[in-house]
């Protein structure tokens, strides 16, 4: 079967880091081999790498056009493998895949972290007498690890990142093949092609989003939480809490927003709909000596895009902790649990220069990776400083404990928008009170409250009569798709301001929606 990623993304290391990726001219077993060793032995948890053979390498990608490989050699190195896997100790077999780049065949063989780590393998494996080793990546290069390091990689043995489990409170069905054929579409992968040729076991097992025996096999927790439309079912307060303090923090009064749930991409989509729609503002300013107006935000959609993902990337999905977002009239506040490694330091937080030792979620950050929701590993904070300055903007502040239970990203107003507010008629919302608990958007009588958008007031004046979602996006103007869905309708009804005419039936053709008497006022 094809490659589960973008052949093209991979030769310009787009989606996946440059030191994750090696380039080999040739077929070399000896330097090919150490370096499966070290991206099994995953030191870092980054996922593994990639190695890319026929393809001659220049400035960290690939030259093109790339070399290739004549169809007799890659069946010679396709039987070779076999048995040089079998001196991997303990044995371990990577997935190796053949594409067609530029008119040439290559080899591309993929190392995902091993879950057997501690792996050693011959110095020289095609030697008589060998001398086994552990391998580690160093940067973009295979090492010899040292004393030291052999000690912590046998410290990690059987030790698996959470993502990167399988789950045997679920099934294969718990896995949405529309969600997967969805992300295949996206980031351009030949193996969308093939889907519809191959099991769905098959498609999950291609992508090593399966575990267990054949007669038995249970989804890692990765494939849940991409591919699961309520990953909340599996891993605790899987959601997004956004709430907004109109007269600031410690204030009687704030604003709920309905919670927002999904399988992760989406909880990272529609939580900047959410925050754009309604936080985010811009100025032109003209300034009399330039002849370019300079454009300023109060909050830069870029840090807001990286310090989201970053939340729902790094937190620990083994808590009882929703992802938090705490907006008021000088700054957001980002809030996750599971704080940073404990290898980070404080003054790296204020440096910008962060380099984790390990990371909780390996497998999730390739796919966020892979859809362009995070830049990459190590970068979020960086990014999030860079794009602030360039505003303009006050520097972020970076909050943890000692015990590293939870991780906090303040982002402030930029200066200009100091006096602006956020505008909220008393007829479209509903103070609650955090004296009287009410924080839960669940509890009875406590209905979550939305800031009407232009839109959402159109939609209540135009659905007194029942409305189907076709007629009700033709009203408005726009197209209709699950993202102005997203964005326009669902809150509505989450907020109990639209109710649905088949409550019991939600896809019905027949569905129709109409405002309901708590609706506010337009």
């Amino acid at each position: 079967m094809p490659l589960h990623v973008n052949i093209e993304d991979l030769l310009n290391a787009r989606s996946v880091e440059s030191e994750r990726l090696e380039f080999k001219t040739g077929w070399n077993p000896d330097a090919v081999y150490r370096s499966i060793c070290a991206f099994a032995n995953d030191f870092e948890n980054v996922g593994g790498g990639y190695i890319l053979i026929g393809v001659e390498e220049e400035n960290g990608i690939a030259k093109r056009p790339v070399m290739g490989l004549s169809a007799s050699n890659i069946a010679s190195i396709q039987k070779e493998m076999i048995g040089y896997n079998n001196l991997i100790n303990p044995v371990y077999h990577p997935k190796l895949f053949i594409e067609t780049v530029d008119g040439q065949q290559i080899l591309v063989i993929w190392v995902p972290g091993g879950s057997n780590r501690p792996y050693e393998v011959p110095e020289q494996i095609t030697a008589k007498q060998k001398r086994y080793s552990y391998y580690v990546r160093r940067y973009a290069s295979s090492a010899v690890a040292d004393m030291e390091t052999q000690q912590e990689l046998i410290s990690l043995a059987n030790q698996i990142p959470f993502d990167d489990r399988s789950n045997q409170y679920a099934g294969i069905d718990d896995i949405s093949m529309v969600l997967i054929q969805d992300h295949l579409r996206l980031i351009g992968s030949k193996l969308m092609e093939a889907s519809d040729q191959h099991t769905k076991t098959e498609i999950l097992e291609q992508m090593l989003l399966v575990d267990g025996p054949p007669e038995h096999r249970f989804p890692r927790n990765v494939a849940l939480m991409m591919f699961n439309e309520h990953p909340e079912k599996f891993f605790p307060a899987t959601w997004v809490d956004v709430v907004y303090f109109p007269k600031g923090e410690g204030e009687a009064e704030f604003v709920e927003y309905p919670r927002i749930t999904g399988p992760v991409p989406t909880l990272i989509r529609n939580t900047l709909d959410l925050l754009k729609t309604n936080f985010l503002k811009e100025k032109v300013i003209k300034q009399a000596d330039k002849a370019e107006a300079t454009r300023i935000w109060n909050y830069p959609y870029a840090a807001l895009e990286e310090a989201v993902a970053n939340a729902l990337f790094h937190r620990d999905y083994q808590l009882r902790e929703q992802v938090e977002i705490r907006v008021s009239p000088g700054s957001i506040v980002l809030l996750n649990y599971g704080g940073p490694d404990r290898s980070i330091r404080q003054e790296d937080f204020i440096s910008g220069r962060i380099r984790p030792r390990r990371y909780r979620n390996r497998r999730l950050g390739d796919f966020l990776k892979e859809l362009d929701l995070t830049e990459g590993r190590a970068t979020g904070i960086p990014t999030i400083k860079r794009v602030l300055e360039r505003n303009g903007s006050p520097e972020p502040t970076f909050r943890t404990d000692d015990e590293r239970t939870f991780f906090e990203v303040e982002i402030f107003c930029h200066p200009a928008f100091k006096n602006d507010v956020v505008l909220v008629d008393d007829a479209q919302k509903e103070v609650a009170s955090n004296k009287e608990g009410n924080r839960d958007g669940n509890r009875a009588g406590n209905r979550a409250v939305i800031l009407l958008s232009p839109k959402q007031k159109e939609i209540l004046n135009f659905c007194q009569i029942p409305q189907s979602r076709a007629d009700i996006f033709i009203h408005l103007g726009i197209s209709n798709q699950p993202k102005n869905y997203r964005l326009h309708i669902l809150p509505l009804i989450q907020a109990g301001y639209i109710t649905l005419t088949e409550p019991d039936k939600l896809s019905s053709k027949y569905q129709k929606y109409q405002t309901s008497n708590t609706a506010p006022a337009t």
